[in-house]
C-alpha cells in the first residue's frame, strides 16, 4: 500500500479540487437570485453561466482523472502484490484447510473496492466541513443546522456498521467454506458421479450455502432498511434547510440565494455519507479481505528467503522428529531418528496409518515438524530458502499433480531454456520414448491436473520432474501405485541411476521389485521406528515367521523381495 501512497495523494488533491468545483452550482444560483435578477444585466448572467460550465467541465475532467489514478493504483497494487499473495498461498501449510483460492479472491474484492465507485465517496468523505464552512458564511444558523444534520447521519452509518456487520461477517465465513467444498469437490468429479454421491454430496454444500445466504439476506434487509432511514433524514434535511432558510429571508437576516445556496451545500455535504453507507456491504467485504490477506503475508513473512547455502551432498539426517497435527493430541510421527548418506537408497515400509506419507512431507520440508529437525548436509530443511532447497531436491507424492502446460514445461518445473536438462530427466527416468510418441511431443498439453494422460503416464512424468537438475535428495512416494510391469522396470532403473550421480533416494514402497534395490530399510508402525539398518540386517528380522501382526503384510512382501 505505501509504494501506491503517490496515487492516493493525487487522488485526494484532486478530491479537493472535485469538491471546490462543486461549489460553483451553489454559488452560480446566490448570483443569479441576488444579483442577475435584481439587476438584469444579461452579460452577467452570460458570464456567470460561461464560468458555470467551466467549471463543469474541470469538475468532470478531474473526476474522471481520479478514476483513472486510483485504476492505476489497482493495477500497481496487483503487480507488487500478486505474486506475493500467490507464493504465499502456495507456501501455506495443506494441513491449514480452507479454500486456497479464497485468498486470491480476497485480494481481488479489496483491489476492486480501492479502484470502484465506493471508494470515491471515501475520498469525498474528508471535505465535508469545506461545504458545512460555507453554510456558515451564508448564515450560522444554517450553519448550526447543516452541522447538525452531518452529526446525525453520521451516527446513522456509525448504527449502520453495528447492525450490519455480525451478519455479513457470518456470510462471508460461511461463503469461504462453500466455496472452498465446492473447489474440493470439483476436483473430485469422477468419484462423485461414480459412486452417485451427487445428491449426498449437494446436501452437504447447501447447508454452508443456505447459512450464507440466510445471513446475506439478514444483512441485506438491516442495510436497505439503514438505506431507507439516510435518505429520508438527508431528503428532509436538504427540505427543512429551506423551510430554515425562508424564515431567515422573512426575518430579512438572509438572501433568497443564500437560501437555495444552503439547500444544495448540504444536498452535497451528506451525499459522501449516503453514498457510504450505499456502498457499506463493498467496504466490509473489502475490509474483511485486506485483513485477510494481511494476515496470510504476515504469517509468510518467516519463511522468506533466507540465506542460499551451497548444493548439498545429500547427507540426510532425521533428529527425534516429531510431528503432531493442529488441533490435535495424538503424534502421527513420534521421536523418528535415523541417517543416511549420500549415495544411499533408503526404502520406508510400514502399514497404512504408519505416518510413511507425513514422513516424506517432512524429509522435503512441506511440512514443518513440531519438535526436533530433519537436516541436509547439517541445515534445517524446514528453514532453508524454498527457492535454493527445491533446485536440489525432488519429490513425487502419493497424488500426481500435473500442471496445465506442456509435457516440458511439467518435467522442467516451469524453468525456461532447459531444453537439454529436460531431455535428460527424461532418459533418466526412461520415459523419452514415451513422450515422443504422444501427439506432440513434449510439446504436448496434458490438460488440467493432467487429464489427457493416463495414470502411469502421469506417474512417469512426474517421477522425470523428480529427477529433473539432478538433485541431492530425491523422496517418492508410492512411485509404483500406477505402473505397469514395464513402469516397475523404469523406476528401478532411475533409482540406480540417481545412486550412481550421488543422490539420495528415499522411496515409500510396497513393491519387493522396488524394495529389492534399496540400501536401508526403515520400518514405521504407529508413527514410530520399528526396525532400521542395513537392508540384509532387516530382511533377516523380517524373514523370522514371527512379527508384530501389523507388519505381518510387510514382513511377506519383503521376504518375497529376498527370495
Amino acid at each position: 500500500m505505501r509504494t501506491c501512497s503517490g496515487y492516493f495523494a493525487t487522488a485526494a488533491v484532486f478530491s479537493l479540487g472535485i469538491n471546490l468545483l462543486y461549489l460553483a452550482g451553489p454559488l452560480y444560483m446566490l448570483q443569479i437570485y441576488d444579483r442577475v435578477i435584481s439587476s438584469g444585466s444579461e452579460t452577467t448572467l452570460v458570464m456567470l453561466t460561461g464560468a458555470l460550465l467551466l467549471a463543469y467541465i474541470c469538475l468532470a475532467s478531474l473526476d474522471g482523472i481520479r478514476s483513472r489514478i486510483l485504476t492505476r493504483a489497482g493495477v500497481r497494487l496487483d503487480r507488487n502484490i500478486s505474486a506475493r499473495v500467490m507464493a504465499a498461498v502456495i507456501g501455506r501449510p495443506v494441513t491449514a484447510g480452507g479454500a486456497r483460492s479464497q485468498y486470491l479472491r480476497d485480494f481481488d474484492t479489496f483491489r476492486q473496492f480501492i479502484t470502484g465507485a465506493g471508494i470515491h465517496a471515501v475520498f469525498d468523505l474528508p471535505w465535508v466541513p469545506i461545504y458545512i464552512a460555507v453554510i456558515f458564511m451564508l448564515h450560522p444558523w444554517l450553519g448550526a443546522f447543516s452541522l447538525g444534520c452531518a452529526a446525525l447521519l453520521l451516527i446513522a452509518a456509525v448504527v449502520n456498521e453495528w447492525v450490519v456487520r455480525p451478519p455479513l461477517t457470518e456470510a462471508n465465513a460461511a461463503a469461504v467454506r462453500t466455496y472452498g467444498f465446492a473447489e474440493m469437490s470439483l476436483r473430485n468429479t469422477e468419484v462423485v458421479r461414480a459412486m452417485g454421491m451427487t445428491d449426498g454430496l449437494l446436501r452437504r454444500w447447501w447447508r454452508d450455502r443456505h447459512e450464507m445466504l440466510e445471513r446475506q439476506t439478514v444483512a441485506n434487509d438491516r442495510s436497505a432498511t439503514m438505506q431507507s432511514i439516510i435518505k429520508f433524514l438527508r431528503m428532509s434535511m436538504q427540505s427543512v434547510v429551506l423551510g430554515l432558510g425562508a424564515w431567515l429571508v422573512i426575518e430579512r437576516s438572509t438572501t433568497v440565494g443564500a437560501m437555495f445556496a444552503a439547500s444544495i451545500l448540504l444536498g452535497r455535504a451528506l451525499q459522501p455519507v449516503e453514498q457510504l453507507v450505499g456502498s457499506w456491504r463493498n467496504l466490509l467485504s473489502a475490509r474483511d479481505a485486506y485483513r485477510r490477506v494481511r494476515d496470510l503475508l504476515a504469517d509468510s513473512a518467516d519463511s522468506e528467503e533466507g540465506l542460499s547455502l551451497p548444493r548439498p551432498a545429500g547427507r540426510l539426517s532425521v533428529e527425534g522428529l516429531t510431528y503432531v497435527l493442529p488441533g490435535s493430541s495424538r503424534p502421527v510421527l513420534r521421536a523418528i531418528s535415523f541417517a543416511i548418506e549420500p549415495g544411499e537408497v533408503l526404502g520406508v515400509i510400514g502399514p497404512s496409518g504408519a505416518g510413511k506419507s507425513t514422513l516424506a512431507r517432512q524429509l522435503v520440508g512441506v511440512l514443518a515438524p513440531t519438535s526436533g529437525a530433519v537436516r541436509l548436509d547439517g541445515a534445517d530443511v524446514s528453514v532453508w530458502a524454498r527457492t535454493t532447497l527445491g533446485q536440489h531436491v525432488g519429490y513425487l507424492p502419493q497424488d500426481i499433480e500435473l500442471f496445465s502446460d506442456t509435457v516440458a514445461a511439467n518435467i522442467s518445473r516451469f524453468q525456461g531454456d532447459a531444453d537439454n536438462d529436460v531431455i535428460a530427466a527424461a532418459k533418466m527416468a526412461d520415459v523419452h520414448d514415451m513422450v515422443l510418441r504422444l501427439p506432440s511431443g513434449y510439446d504436448t498439453q496434458v490438460g488440467e491436473s493432467g487429464a489427457v494422460l493416463s495414470g502411469g503416464y502421469r506417474q512417469r512424468i512426474g517421477l522425470a520432474r523428480a529427477a529433473y537438475g539432478s538433485p541431492s535428495l530425491v523422496v517418492l512416494d508410492e512411485p509404483s501405485s500406477n505402473l505397469d510391469a514395464q513402469g516397475d522396470v523404469a523406476l528401478a532403473n532411475c533409482i540406480v541411476r540417481l545412486k550412481q550421480i550421488g543422490a539420495t533416494v528415499v522411496i515409500i514402497s510396497h513393491r519387493p521389485t522396488t524394495i529389492g534395490i534399496v540400501d536401508k530399510i526403515l520400518m514405521l508402525n504407529d508413527g514410530m521406528v520399528e526396525m532400521f539398518g542395513a537392508r540384509a540386517e532387516v530382511l533377516a528380522k523380517l524373514t523370522r515367521p514371527k512379527g508384530p501382526p501389523a507388519v505381518q503384510p510387510i514382513a511377506a512382501a519383503v521376504r518375497q523381495a529376498s527370495s
